[in-house]
């Protein structure tokens, strides 16, 4: 054996034990024997999306006249910032997508509490400190309904437009924490280019009240007692833990550039997707048993190796989706089972040049190398193809909010990749490691020959 083929047996067992490591763990925690700190702690359980553990699927559109257009950094914007609130609820692996120019395509996957979620989603959490004059302080104005000059076109006649000083996009970090005097306050920092302006604004008006104002509704209507020149503050009201973490997660992901409404809205059982990651696995299973019984047949002992790197090429491939990670679909099961066959295809394109340069009079060694250069440009140039097809289907998913083509798309992508991967390094060393120092005369059946 060649030290060059000894370095890549070398790998490959490196990576197989790896793979191994990672697919049969739920958690990966590496601490450091000195210092007792994680150097590594990670969550590798296998993603399941909404189809399989069951969740919200929620349709939500522009909230706007149907001739008034919608740009693409405004629905990109919000979805960036739905994003951020459903993550702040705790909700995991959330996947959303923009469906075309006015919609967002919203997936929770395990929740509990779709009401919640969606209210929380829908509120625009327009923040404003709002100059009250000489408006007496106290809790009698908090439920207010008022107008700004944010939206003094909107204002009736008669109505009085107050002073709005800033608003939450002023706001730098949010955090809840206890009240002097019970309770929860919902404390702030203010970005360098706010603060000054709060600042002058606070020591010109010691005395006077300042609302703060959510969804133009007053929350709280303290008096300004002192200038607040640190940059830092904090809003009381009548919170609960409960509504002061909600406000929170709003101030911190801001307002909504467009306002949402739920056009469709389905919860999806998890009885359904137990049965289906079931039946999924089960076909897994009969698939790859198969194609190793095909290979083993009709190429009888480089069969048998390209059976060992299939294996080797299904415990790589769930390692990826784990460490990515991959959300796992039903489509995307579908995905990886049919890359199982595209795995083989490069194998079978090697074995059957090998066949021929076996039967040219090649020695085994020379054909093993023949039969893969030969072979190599077929192998390139289908898999670029399929390739070049998952690329498409992944635009065509973003571009209509169809996750279940995504998830096709990035499991057979991955699939193509890794099979490409055992090919051309794995099938080819365990065939030198195997049979370089056999006699080919003495064994012709060995080949199928």
């Amino acid at each position: 054996m060649n030290r060059n083929n000894s370095l890549w047996l070398i790998l490959i067992l490196l990576l197989t034990a790896f793979s191994l490591w990672i697919d049969l763990s739920d958690r990966i925690l590496i601490i450091n024997p000195f210092t007792k700190e994680n150097i590594v702690d990670r969550n590798v359980a296998v993603k399941l999306g909404l189809d399989l553990r069951g969740g919200l699927q929620t349709l939500l559109e522009a909230d706007v006249p149907a001739d008034r257009a919608v740009a693409s950094e405004e629905i990109n914007s919000t979805k960036t910032i739905l994003e951020n609130r459903a993550n702040g609820l705790g909700v995991n692996e959330v996947v959303m997508q923009v469906a075309g120019e006015r919609r967002i395509v919203a997936e929770f996957p395990g929740v509990s509490n779709p009401d919640e979620v969606v209210a929380a989603l829908k509120q625009t959490a327009l923040l404003e400190f709002v100059d009250m004059a000489d408006m007496p302080a106290g809790p009698q104005t908090e439920g207010l309904v008022i107008v700004t000059d944010t939206d003094a076109s909107q204002a009736a006649a008669g109505e009085t437009v107050y002073h709005t000083v800033m608003t939450g996009a002023g706001l730098d970090t949010v955090a809840v924490g206890p009240g002097t005097l019970g309770g929860f306050v919902i404390n702030f920092t203010l970005k360098p280019e706010t603060s000054q302006t709060f600042a002058d604004y606070t020591t010109a008006n010691v005395g006077k009240t300042l609302a703060i104002v959510l969804d133009k509704k007053i929350i709280s209507a303290p008096s300004i007692n002192e200038p607040i020149t640190g940059g830092q503050g904090s809003i009381s009201g009548n919170f609960t833990q409960e509504s002061a973490n909600t406000l929170a997660i709003q101030l911190r992901s801001g307002s909504l550039p467009v306002p949402m409404k739920v056009v469709e809205s389905r919860t999806v059982g998890p009885t359904l997707g137990e049965e289906s990651v079931r039946k999924s696995v089960l076909a897994g299973a009969i698939g790859l048993a198969v194609v190793i019984l095909f290979m083993a047949l009709n190429y009888r002992l480089p069969g048998i190796i390209a059976d060992l790197a299939l294996i080797i090429y299904a415990l790589a491939s769930l390692m990826l989706f784990k460490l990515i990670p991959v959300t796992l679909t039903l489509p995307g099961i579908a995905g990886f089972i049919l890359s199982i066959g595209m795995a083989v295809d490069a194998n079978v394109l090697i074995f059957e040049r090998l066949k021929e340069e076996l039967r040219a009079g090649r020695t085994l060694s020379q054909a093993i190398d023949l039969g893969w250069s030969r072979a190599w440009p077929s192998i390139r140039d289908s898999n670029i193809s399929t390739l070049i097809t998952c690329g498409i289907l992944w635009i065509f998913g973003s571009t209509f909010g169809a996750s279940m083509v995504k998830g096709f798309s990035v499991t057979l992508a991955l699939g193509v990749i890794v099979s490409l991967f055992t090919a051309i390094n794995v099938t080819r060393t365990f065939l030198h490691t195997a049979l370089d120092n056999l006699k080919l005369g003495e064994h012709p059946t060995w080949f199928g020959l």
